[in-house]
């Protein structure tokens, strides 16, 4: 009959009970999922209170050429959710900076919408 030692047995177990064990941490410091998809209905929200002043149908009332459509945001290179976030948080030019009155989650919610926009052309479908 073959002996295994106990330790060779227990040692795995210990490591996935470990790796589960923070998993359980992680996912109730952050009940959200740090994954989770952006909220598109938050983004949509957020930018009806803060943006549409300046970028109704993604225009730009104050720059012209630097509206919200996405030849225009791949063109002055603010063309992924990072870098639309980054504007949104820290401003720039006559943009303001909402880094201090918005989230983080609705921060990232109003880029994923105004990308989602910027994709359909800004149309209503």
């Amino acid at each position: 009959m073959l002996k295994i030692p106990i330790i060779k047995i227990i040692k795995p177990i210990i490591k996935i009970f470990g790796v589960l064990l923070l998993l359980g941490f992680i996912a109730l410091l952050d009940p959200q999922g740090a994954f989770a998809e952006p909220d598109l209905a938050l983004g949509a929200k957020v930018f009806q209170a803060k943006c549409i002043g300046c970028h109704l149908g993604g225009r730009n009332s104050l720059v012209a050429a630097k509206t919200l459509f996405l030849d225009a945001l791949h063109e002055y290179h603010v063309d992924t959710p990072e870098l639309i976030q980054a504007q949104v948080t820290k401003g720039k030019g006559a943009m303001p900076a909402f880094g201090k009155t918005l989230k983080p989650e609705e921060i990232e919610s109003v880029a994923a919408y105004v990308l989602d926009r910027a994709e359909h052309n800004w149309s209503k479908s």
